[in-house]
Parts: C-alpha cells; sequence; structure tokens
C-alpha cells in the first residue's frame, strides 16, 4: 500500500499542483509569493501497516508580514508548523475526509479523483487569501483565540480601531466565561496600549 501512496503522490499530486506553480520537496509542496507561502504537507499516519496507509492532508499560509509582528525571521520554506494559517484539507474541502485511507481494496483511480478534487478546492480558497489581512479576517470572523496577538496588532498598526474592538467584544462574548479568558484579556490590554488605543471590555 505504501507503493499506492507514492504512486499517487509522484504521478497524480505532483504534476497536478505543478499546474498551479506548486514545486515538491519530500512531502511538502510550496508556491510562494514575495509576502505569502502557499503550502500543502502529506501528513502519514504513525498507525500505517503493509496493508493499510492512512494520510492526511495539511494546508497551510504562512505571512511574512505576520511573522515580522511575532518579531521573528522569516525562512526561505517555511514548515507546516509554522504557518499562520493552517488547517486540515477536510475543513476548507467540505467533500472530501480529514483522513484518507488505502486498503487493497481502495479504487485508486477514485482515491485520485477525490484527493485532486480537494486539493483543488483549497487552491480555490488560496486564490481568496491575497494578504495578511485576509488570514487576519478569518479568524477574527469566527471569532478564534488563534493568531489573536498577531490579528490585534496588524489592526491596530493599520489604524482599525472598530474592527479590532468588534474582534475584542466577540472573543469575550465567545470566551470570556471560561477561567483561561483573563490571561488572554492582559496580553490584549497590553498590545492596545501599546498603540495607544482604548481597551475598552463590556462588564460581565
Amino acid at each position: 500500500m505504501q507503493k499506492v501512496f507514492n504512486d499517487v503522490i509522484k504521478q497524480d499530486v505532483k504534476p497536478f499542483l505543478a499546474n498551479y506553480g506548486f514545486a515538491r520537496k519530500k512531502l511538502n509542496f510550496y508556491h510562494g509569493t514575495e509576502s505569502l507561502h502557499y503550502m500543502f504537507h502529506f501528513q502519514k499516519s504513525a498507525g500505517n501497516s503493509a496493508d493499510h496507509v492512512m494520510f492526511y492532508v495539511n494546508c497551510g499560509i504562512y505571512a511574512s508580514e505576520l511573522a515580522q509582528l511575532q518579531a521573528k525571521e522569516v525562512p526561505a520554506e517555511p514548515q507546516e508548523s509554522e504557518c499562520h494559517f493552517r488547517a486540515r484539507i477536510g475543513e476548507i474541502a467540505k467533500s472530501v475526509p480529514d483522513r484518507f485511507s488505502i486498503t487493497p481494496d481502495t479504487d485508486r483511480a477514485e482515491l485520485s479523483t477525490s484527493l485532486l478534487g480537494g486539493l483543488e478546492e483549497v487552491i480555490h480558497f488560496y486564490e481568496k487569501m491575497t494578504s495578511a489581512r485576509s488570514i487576519v479576517d478569518y479568524y477574527t470572523a469566527g471569532p478564534y483565540l488563534h493568531l489573536g496577538e498577531e490579528s490585534f496588532r496588524l489592526l491596530l498598526q493599520s489604524d482599525d480601531t472598530a474592527e479590532a474592538h468588534r474582534y475584542l467584544k466577540a472573543l469575550q462574548d465567545k470566551y470570556g466565561s471560561e477561567q483561561r479568558w483573563a490571561i488572554f484579556e492582559n496580553k490584549y490590554r497590553a498590545i492596545f496600549e501599546q498603540y495607544g488605543v482604548e481597551f475598552a471590555l463590556r462588564q460581565a
């Protein structure tokens, strides 16, 4: 089954992604612009056997602007774990699973069709994520705690205080009753103070 996996990557995935400008390095596929790096990472499950290979497709976008806000050096080829946007393929392409499975009964053509269809959906998603602000907008719309500090920094340095306050209120409404919220609140307050913006929270 390992050979089937290797053949799918080499014969189906590689040429398909190459058409969209992605270059392969081991089980990673990269496509970069001056400010953003898009990637796919094929992660094999730790519990694989000779007759059963399972794998995940991790999707990531790395933004140089967000890395600078984190005071981090921008690598030439970011790892998936370093990406600012991260998701399993099934979170973006609802028609495919988060985990693919290859067994002796697997139809290779059906597997490839499903996998390439999912990759294409993610690529169309990537085409809409054109800046660091696109990534921030994705997480603030959630609203998600992930990338919270960087999101506030980007919003405040661009003088979008209205969106920063909307995001802050949305986070408080969603997470304010949790014990850990006080930790995040203190971090966010410090960022607002750093940019000279009033930190306005409603009373619980």
